[in-house]
């Protein structure tokens, strides 16, 4: 008698500021700080979905951004030359901080700025956005989307089984986009290096499905982690829920690139209705 195959669904940052709520749905000082076009909608398409799939999701595991609003990514932790504030969606490169275009806030932080962005740019993965202040900790912004956890609170009596909640994001001095690890890690912090346990848990699906925000930086880094980290052939073990995820405005191009290499390794890339 042959096992029953183990669907795994792992949903990467589904939460608040990077939905772009209509007002109408959100209560008084409930604005995304850094809304995805078309999340919102992404969202309820995945809250449907679970709902649709039901039991034959074994697991599902939910990641959520998670930082404090003092962070290298974010405004507060720069200044420019003439100590005005820097703008969020501002890109600053190494050669600009040892320039003094920018500086810490806190000069002390200077040489640790310039290690952890010459270390950065030289993966020629990202170099450093300054993003909106997002997912702080114990703010409304960092919470999952109403539907999504609805959803999954109904699939999670279902199966009498708990949804698998895994933070990332918590150390100021790195990015961490992927789910799996951040961008640099910090040899000081476990919490930064490569998440064994969650690739262990994605790995031993016979189907890992893939969605969430944004396609262009915290689900496309998932992905590549996991290609990168996995042997080849499980590369068609993963499919991307296309109808759940959406890129970062201006990104757009990136997360193409992100698709196409993707399905060259064997990545499935569908919309949700055609599983369930």
């Amino acid at each position: 008698m042959s096992t029953p195959a183990c669907i795994r669904l792992l949903i990467v940052d589904p939460q608040n500021d990077f939905c772009d709520l209509p007002a109408d749905r959100r209560a008084a000082g409930q604005t995304p700080a850094l809304p995805v076009p078309g999340a919102h909608a992404d969202m309820q398409r995945l809250a449907a979905f679970i709902d649709r799939a039901g039991t034959t999701l074994d697991e599902i595991a939910i990641t959520l951004d998670s930082h404090h609003r003092l962070d290298i990514a974010h405004p507060g932790f720069w200044r420019q030359a003439g100590g005005e504030a820097v703008t969020p969606f501002t890109e600053i490169r190494c050669a600009q901080v040892e320039s003094g275009e920018y500086q810490p806030a806190d000069s002390r932080g200077l040489e640790r700025a310039i290690g952890y962005l010459r270390r950065l740019e030289s993966q020629g993965r990202y170099t450093l956005m300054v993003w909106p202040e997002h997912c702080v900790m114990g703010t409304w912004g960092r919470n999952v989307h109403a539907a999504v956890l609805t959803a999954t609170r109904r699939w999670s009596l279902a199966v009498n089984k708990p949804t698998r909640f895994v933070t990332k994001g918590l150390n100021p001095w790195t990015e961490h986009y992927s789910a799996l690890q951040a961008e640099v890690p910090d040899p000081a912090d476990p919490e930064t290096q490569f998440n064994e346990a969650l690739s262990d848990w994605a790995r031993e699906a016979d189907t890992l499905l893939l969605a969430g925000e944004a396609g262009s930086h915290c689900v496309g880094a998932t992905l590549e982690h996991l290609l990168d980290h996995w042997p080849p052939e499980l590369a068609r073990h993963i499919t991307l829920l296309a109808d759940c995820i959406s890129p970062v405005s201006g990104f757009e191009a990136a997360y193409q690139g992100i698709l196409t290499r993707a399905r060259a390794r064997g990545v499935s890339v569908v919309p949700s209705t055609e599983l369930a």
